[in-house]
């Protein structure tokens, strides 16, 4: 089977809607084109860059309305583009990162990121959350899934960015720029197990600079 062309775009298929146009920054991680799927069940229009092969020029002549920075295997350091491409289009688009992508968030703003003191790999927790922008409509608690071993360190959180979900243990599982159209989360919404995960992409097409 040929393998899919990875800086392609999947249009929406729906005749008379208004979707949002989504670049999706690919960061080499199976997870990816589950969280395009998501996307395009949500109609919206999606474009796919790998970290290493996009410009912050390519970016601009795509124009997009929106970017998710999606997981990937690596550090937040090692994430291609990721970070140049939070702090450059910060403020002009909507931004969303997913693990890595939400690990690259809290990097670009000055917070670090640290081995966690337990690794959650397919692993569910259950977390409290703010129920505002990516959580609207969404119960608090509610279970969701994560693959990693990394975590932006509490402590190192910069005053720009809040918490807005986090585990009975403290570790941070969602952020926000305080002033920004700037969101991460630590789960992966596109999982199977983790509830709501429809829900939470769509509020994230419903957010607005």
């Amino acid at each position: 089977m040929a393998k899919p062309d990875l800086n392609c775009t999947f249009a929406a298929a729906a005749v008379g809607l208004h979707p949002s146009m989504v670049l999706v920054l690919d960061n080499y991680d199976s997870f990816t084109f589950n969280l395009v799927q998501y996307l395009g069940e949500l109609k919206a229009d999606v474009i796919v860059h790998r970290n290493d092969e996009i410009t912050l020029e390519q970016i601009q002549v795509d124009n997009p309305e929106r970017i998710l920075v999606s997981p990937g295997p690596c550090t937040p350091r090692d994430a291609g583009l990721s970070i140049d491409i939070i702090k450059n289009f910060s403020g002009k688009l909507p931004i969303m990162g997913v693990c890595l992508g939400h690990q690259c968030i809290g990097h670009a703003f000055g917070g670090e990121v640290v081995v966690n003191y337990r690794m959650m790999h397919g692993k569910t927790s259950p977390i409290t959350h703010n129920g505002k922008d990516l959580f609207k409509n969404i119960p608090s608690p509610y279970v969701t899934t994560r693959y990693h071993s990394l975590i932006v360190k509490r402590e190192t959180l910069p005053g720009c960015l809040e918490i807005t979900a986090e585990t009975e243990e403290g570790e941070i599982m969602g952020l926000r720029h305080r002033e920004l159209p700037i969101w991460g989360v630590q789960f992966h919404p596109e999982s199977i197990l983790t509830e709501y995960g429809h829900t939470m992409m769509q509020n994230f097409l419903d957010l607005a600079v």
